[in-house]
């Protein structure tokens, strides 16, 4: 773990967590009509665990680095509450809610990273 990603901690990766989960729920909104289409959702508390387990520590300035993966996994299918006649699981007002409620959530990620960003700025230029 270099100096970055200590100071940043886990907040990147939850960044990129959470803009993934917004893409998979955008297409769940797109494919709403569409006829056997599964709705997908993204469980971000096992996959940033799995994240955290998994991580590798670089010790030395001579290893191998860890290639970070920008589009993280644990994507599942919904159970949805009814099913449609022709198969489809996407239920409109509940795909709506929880990407609100996601986009609350990558954004308040965003001002916590953005804080840290600023604190180090400070840090730097001895403010």
């Amino acid at each position: 773990m270099n100096l970055i990603d200590k100071a940043l901690g886990m907040h990147e990766r939850a960044l990129a967590v959470r803009s993934n989960r917004m893409e998979v729920l955008s297409r769940n909104i797109a494919n709403a009509d569409t006829p056997a289409y599964k709705a997908q959702d993204i469980d971000f508390r096992q996959v940033l665990k799995e994240t955290e387990s998994t991580a590798m520590q670089t010790t030395h300035a001579n290893h191998i680095g860890q290639g970070e993966d920008a589009s993280p996994g644990g994507l599942k299918y919904r159970v949805p509450f009814n099913v449609a006649f022709d198969g489809n699981t996407v239920e409109l007002s509940v795909e709506q809610a929880k990407f609100g409620q996601s986009a609350a959530d990558y954004q308040t990620t965003l001002s916590i990273l953005e804080s840290r960003i600023g604190g180090i700025r400070k840090a730097l230029r001895g403010d």
